[in-house]
């Protein structure tokens, strides 16, 4: 590993957090000496993409509400994330709105109920479009990894969608399991 490798682990970020004045990027960030932001972008109910349709288990064209944001480090954009709840989790809560949400998404979802109890993520790698490459300052030649999460309760609904996408030069995933016994 170089000293330039950004680990991460998804843990802190499906997990409420108590008593928590940030969210789970600020303290990433600050534990690695820097400065974590992010800005919404957009908002509100749009109609479900096929992909999301799918992993929500939803019509294609269905309402669901997404929140889409830039993550900055150090005021450099380092992440371009959208993610989406079926509108019947959503609607009329605050992850309908452009503000911070304190402690984060995942503490307002535990807040509404919805409690992570399974998690699938998915990794790839692609060039990036032409919007993600200029809003993440990339080169020609830089790839970028899409990771896609899924986050069901524990009776197996579907409750969250995360699609985000990072300069792929200096990233490592960490992935903990717990096997049950």
């Amino acid at each position: 590993m170089s000293s330039g490798d950004w680990i991460s682990s998804s843990v802190p970020y499906v997990a409420p957090r108590k008593n928590a004045q940030g969210d789970a990027w600020q303290e990433e960030a600050a534990a690695r000496g820097g400065v974590g932001s992010q800005r919404v972008i957009r908002a509100g109910e749009v109609p479900a993409p096929p992909g999301v349709a799918e992993l929500l288990m939803v019509e294609e064209g269905t309402a669901v509400v997404v929140r889409q944001r830039v993550i900055y480090l150090d005021d450099q954009p380092v992440e371009l994330t959208d993610t989406y709840y079926p509108a019947e989790v959503a609607r009329g809560t605050r992850l309908e709105e452009t503000r911070k949400i304190r402690g984060g998404a995942v503490t307002l979802l535990a807040e509404l109920g919805y409690f992570a109890h399974r998690v699938r993520e998915e990794v790839s790698a692609r060039m990036p479009t032409d919007p993600e490459q200029r809003v993440l300052g990339l080169g020609d030649a830089e790839p970028v990894l899409c990771m896609t999460r899924l986050t069901m309760d524990a009776d197996g609904r579907r409750f969250q969608v995360d699609e985000s996408v990072f300069p792929a030069t200096g990233q490592r995933l960490r992935y903990e399991l717990e096997p049950r016994s």
